[in-house]
């Protein structure tokens, strides 16, 4: 356990328990964690996880645009319905991205676990996706990773981190249990906008 993993869980909690409340404070501690964990995942050669976190930076910039312009006349963050179509057409493309990433990086690199790694990676592009969007499903998607993720990270002697992903497979709970409970007490909006 290194002062770096020390402060990329320390970083990541923050941002995940942010989103959970919906504060978009999540956003740019969320960039923080990505940099910190970029330079880990380089460390122990866990390229697929290594580009997800540039990525994730990525999506993260679109996050915090999506969330300041979709906010109520409170300030509040509005929750979107994910439909089945769209449900379908996400995990259809993290299973794209789980081949695509996970032949390649078993062809061409040196990566450790190349097609678990290449498979989590995917379909947390796709959970970020649905964070960004306002699904309250992100966070079941979040759970299933996250909870996979654990043994990842065992296996590669990432205690502190594993232990960040047994946190966060708790914060998704509680996430997804906020935000059905906000979405039943408030109209939301069908999968249109940002």
């Amino acid at each position: 356990m290194s002062p770096l993993e020390i402060a990329a869980v320390i970083i990541s909690f923050l941002a995940i328990w942010l989103t959970a409340r919906r504060h978009m404070l999540c956003w740019p501690v969320g960039l923080l964690s990505c940099a910190l964990y970029f330079k880990l995942f380089l460390d122990v050669r866990l390229y697929a996880d290594m580009m997800l976190q540039i990525l994730f930076g990525l999506s993260v910039l679109y996050g915090w645009w999506a969330w300041y312009r979709d906010r109520d006349g409170a300030g509040e963050v509005i929750i979107r319905r994910l439909s089945r179509t769209q449900a379908v057409a996400g995990l259809a493309a993290g299973a794209l991205g789980s081949w695509a990433i996970g032949w390649f990086t078993s062809h061409y690199t040196d990566a450790s676990l190349p097609w678990i790694d290449a498979t989590l990676s995917s379909f947390s592009l796709v959970a970020q996706y649905w964070t960004a969007r306002r699904y309250p499903a992100n966070w079941l998607l979040w759970i299933v990773v996250d909870v996979i993720y654990v043994g990842m990270f065992l296996f590669k002697a990432l205690w502190l981190t594993a232990g960040l992903y047994a946190a966060m497979i708790a914060l998704a709970a509680i996430g997804y249990a906020r935000w059905r409970k906000i979405a039943r007490n408030r109209p939301t909006e069908g999968g249109t906008g940002a």
